[in-house]
């Protein structure tokens, strides 16, 4: 399959660049499979789902990764903070391959080696939260305001390390969390900390060819088990977001690297759900809207197929849906 067979025409006025004004008030495209799409909101979601679900979400928390600071000369520079080290440095992106001092709000000041690693004058978590925005995604042309700190955020991210948010949580309040509980559906969490791969594009002309980066996850022992009891008992498995499918289904698959598995299930994975993948663990999968030609639309496309996926992307924008990390919702079922 090559990468431009992916691609489709967005209107720039459907590109949300700031979240629903409550977050359950998104619209929710339904799509079951053999069936046309249904057209809902996102608070109509416990109606949609059965007692004895098992509804799992990503608790990862985004930290405020970007940061701005000046060269010796006085010209900005942005760093996108993306992972550390062992050794205290960080994994960084910019523009460009600057080699150089920066100075930074909050006293902090750091040495970048070809606009790939940094060092800091002292650690940087004693300051993020003060210097730092939130880095929302370049689609979004406008700089992060203090709002966005609490609606880049699920109402429930709880360990902090991502630099993106899992989208598809966005929507949930922690009332409608409770109506799903009070309906018999369960909730649990899982974490994956998503990383620069998020923004990275399919550069690759065919889509076998593209390689996922290295992502960092962890969960409970006792959640495998509760899915299997769960299918077994002809209930439904319900992602919530890419992400939490690609722990589980990248831990299901072996398609990781496990680090520790007493007490809680740790490793990382790269795994790469496109068209033809047979999910191992998930039934249903609730997504936003997603870029043309990139992963995560060819991880949705896995669930009805690219040609049907396109085809309900262009009812979405006929019908005036709010796209990308901001925007509206699918359920598929």
């Amino acid at each position: 399959m090559r990468t431009a067979e992916y691609d489709f025409i967005l209107p720039e006025d459907l590109i949300a660049k700031r979240p629903a004004e409550k977050r359950d008030d998104a619209r929710l495209l339904v799509l079951r499979r053999d069936a046309e799409a249904e057209h809902c909101s996102f608070s109509d979601l416990p109606s949609l789902l059965d007692p004895g679900d098992l509804l799992i979400l990503n608790n990862t928390r985004v930290f405020p990764a970007r940061l701005t600071g000046l060269k010796p000369e006085g010209s900005p520079l942005e760093i996108l903070l993306v992972s550390e080290n062992p050794d205290r440095t960080w994994n960084i992106m910019t523009k460009g391959r600057y080699t150089g001092t920066v100075t930074l709000a909050g006293g902090l000041s750091a040495e970048i080696r070809g606009g790939k690693t940094a060092s800091f004058g002292r650690p940087v978590s004693e300051v993020i939260w003060e210097i730092g925005n939130m880095p929302l995604p370049p689609y979004i042309k406008r700089a992060p305001d203090r709002a966005d700190r609490e609606r880049y955020q699920t109402v429930y991210a709880e360990v902090e390390g991502s630099i993106a948010a899992p989208t598809a949580g966005l929507h949930f309040t922690h009332d409608l969390l409770e109506r799903l509980r009070a309906g018999g559906i369960k909730v649990r969490p899982v974490t994956l900390h998503v990383g620069a791969g998020t923004f990275r594009p399919v550069k690759a002309q065919e889509v076998r060819d593209h390689v996922m980066d290295q992502e960092y996850f962890e969960f409970s022992p006792g959640l495998i088990e509760e899915i299997r009891l769960c299918r077994a008992a002809g209930n439904r498995v319900i992602a919530v977001g890419t992400t939490t499918t690609r722990t589980l289904e990248g831990y299901a698959s072996g398609d990781c690297s496990i680090i520790s598995s007493n007490g809680r299930i740790t490793g990382t994975t790269r795994i790469f759900i496109r068209e033809g993948y047979r999910f191992q663990l998930i039934d249903s999968l609730i997504t936003n809207f997603h870029l043309p030609c990139s992963t995560p639309l060819m991880l949705a496309s896995a669930f009805c197929g690219r040609e049907k996926l396109l085809r309900i992307y262009q009812e979405a924008i006929s019908r005036g849906y709010r796209f990308f990390s901001y925007g509206d919702a699918m359920l598929f079922l």
